[in-house]
């Protein structure tokens, strides 16, 4: 089936030439566009874009079989949220209001609230109960714009209830049209009863957990939260080469609290991200140079919990890549709005527009593993777009937070 959408007042983030998988340093802020554009779609993929006076003269060899009128609008590649808790039992707004009252994130962790709050609730809740609160939140992010997803377990905090998380991912792979890959963090947190002696929770996530991940084929990616008061470099380590043993890449929570050492152990093991980067410094950036891993900053975390800010103009001056991913979880972002981690790129972290799209749906779409089919309008990737309401220009998107201003989604050639 052919898909003919018409009169687009500018067709954003295409590529004419040479696809990337990536943009990094200078290169970010260059973006392609076409004004009074036309986009094809057939069977799912793109299959021609270019100027309206262009499909005039060869409208006649398509066989078109649904026309829509994009006039006045703009039409954008979908997001890609490299970095997700999506499926979780409970909300924490009474963590919210301690946080208000002075209480710091490590303080919480330390009496038994974050992390193992949500594990508590997960052990609780049925996979029936944790795949329809999922499902509704998939939907939510969908609607603003949001087209491929990575979701991590690491609720569970046990071997049944990180099986649990994982098979309703699973689900949702299966059942959304949404691109979604799986990521196994059963090492989040440390449960209480392994606190003074977590080498045997470690034991557990190697000898116990991965095993049993792999055999069911649950995860596309290792993660560890690495960090002061949660996994050290060395944990990690061990971490994640038993997952590279079954089959899992690794990905890295890495200097969210204090510079960490894991950005390095990420680099070492080739992580195809290291994600959150509050704290960073010049050897940080430097480890990264010449590497193939994303660096991925959680605008909405930092927000949320008043954390120092990832020096993105820093890594982008040197010449790296810079992602950006919204970090949806009950705790520390409790939102999923893809549009305004855009709007935050640009307010909070002074990237341009067209560097903050690079950052929200091509170096998304790298951090994910996906970049070959999706985070740009070129021939041949999967027809993951949106349409906008009327607005002036695709700087009005970043300009203009709290607005949704996408109004129709197409994914995978469909409308939603």
């Amino acid at each position: 089936m052919q898909t003919l959408i018409k009169n687009i007042k500018e067709l954003v983030q295409v590529e004419t030439g040479r696809q990337k998988l990536r943009t990094q340093g200078q290169e970010m802020a260059q973006m392609e566009t076409i004004k009074d554009a036309y986009l094809l779609v057939e069977d799912g993929k793109i299959k021609a874009f270019g100027q309206m006076c262009e499909w005039n003269e060869k409208s006649e060899k398509w066989k078109v079989e649904k026309e829509v009128d994009a006039t006045g609008r703009l039409v954008f590649p979908t997001f890609c949220d490299s970095h997700t808790h999506l499926v979780y039992a409970n909300s924490r707004e009474h963590e919210f209001v301690d946080k208000i009252r002075g209480l710091s994130y490590e303080e919480i962790a330390k009496r038994g609230g974050g992390i193992l709050n949500s594990a508590k609730a997960t052990a609780a809740a049925s996979e029936e109960e944790l795949y329809d609160m999922a499902w509704q939140r998939l939907e939510g992010v969908m609607r603003l714009g949001t087209g491929a997803i990575e979701i991590k377990s690491g609720y569970g905090l046990s071997t049944e209830s990180e099986l649990k998380l994982l098979r309703v991912i699973r689900r949702l792979k299966e059942n959304s049209p949404l691109t979604i890959k799986s990521n196994f963090l059963g090492a989040h947190g440390i449960p209480m009863e392994y606190r003074g002696h977590q080498e045997d929770y470690v034991d557990l996530v190697i000898n116990e957990m991965i095993p049993r991940v792999a055999d069911e084929g649950l995860a596309d990616f290792i993660d560890v939260f690495c960090d002061q008061g949660f996994f050290t470099v060395d944990d990690t380590a061990r971490i994640l080469e038993a997952g590279i043993k079954h089959g899992m890449r690794p990905k890295i929570h890495a200097n969210e609290m204090a510079i960490s050492g894991g950005v390095q152990v990420g680099v070492k093991y080739n992580a195809i991200s290291v994600d959150h980067l509050e704290q960073m410094g010049d050897a940080e950036i430097e480890c990264l140079k010449g590497t193939d891993t994303m660096p991925t900053i959680l605008p909405g975390c930092a927000f949320f919990l008043n954390l120092p800010l990832s020096p993105a103009r820093g890594m982008i001056e040197a010449g790296l890549p810079v992602a950006m991913a919204s970090d949806y979880n009950p705790g520390t972002s409790p939102s999923g709005n893809m549009q305004l981690v855009l709007s935050m790129a640009c307010i909070r972290y002074r990237l341009t527009p067209e560097e903050a799209l690079n950052a929200t749906t091509l170096n998304t779409a790298y951090a994910m593993g996906v970049s070959g089919e999706l985070g740009t309008i070129a021939v041949g990737k999967r027809a993951n777009f949106y349409i906008t309401k009327p607005i002036p220009s695709y700087e009005y998107m970043p300009y203009a937070y709290g607005e949704n201003n996408v109004d129709r989604i197409f994914l995978n050639g469909v409308e939603i």
